[in-house]
């Protein structure tokens, strides 16, 4: 006869393991902003200080003057770096839009310096923007004015885990050059 100390049960212990949790590299401290470029409109959205969670912030009208508004809004952010997206094919390849937005790029890095502009690929933002939106409850007309700063939103969340899972900033960094290094 098997006899068990007093209080203890008669199910099997259980191993005992710290909660296992992917491994992440600490993201860098800092509010981002990221942009998404639209012959319209261009989308803003911001990051948190810690660098964890991308929100909309706003809408800019595109043309004279949204380079001015952006500058306001990356020095009243206090930001460490701007995102802008980089529209590429689903094969990566680029076309007149990616041109375009690598302009806009340049400009905007030199009308920020120092502060770091970088171009990261955007494949698929718009699309999943507008599905959180519909999701949300929002129709087709409702979700034209909020749509490219969500898109903006998915862009820079999308930057801050690609950073969260590398431990370095995301795509290419824009030179005043108007070239992309690494």
């Amino acid at each position: 006869m098997l006899l068990r100390p007093s209080g203890a049960s008669s199910r099997p212990a259980r191993a005992r393991h710290p909660a296992t949790r992917p491994e992440t590299t600490p993201v860098r401290e800092g509010v981002r902003l990221a942009v998404d470029v639209g012959s319209v409109r261009v989308g803003v959205a911001r990051s948190d200080p810690g660098g964890i969670l991308a929100s909309p912030l706003t809408v800019v009208r595109s043309g004279p003057g949204e380079l001015d508004e952006l500058a306001t809004l990356v020095a009243g952010a206090d930001a460490i770096e701007v995102i802008v997206g980089l529209p590429t094919s689903l094969s990566g390849r680029e076309g007149l839009a990616a041109a375009g937005a690598r302009s806009f790029a340049a400009e905007l890095a030199g009308r920020l310096a120092p502060i770091p502009v970088r171009l990261v690929d955007e494949r698929f933002t718009t699309t999943q923007a507008h599905d959180a939106l519909r999701r949300g409850g929002q129709d087709s007309r409702a979700r034209r004015g909020t749509v490219d700063a969500a898109a903006a939103a998915v862009l820079l969340q999308a930057a801050l885990d690609t950073e969260r899972a590398t431990g370095k900033p995301p795509g290419q960094l824009v030179t005043l050059a108007g070239g992309a290094g690494a």
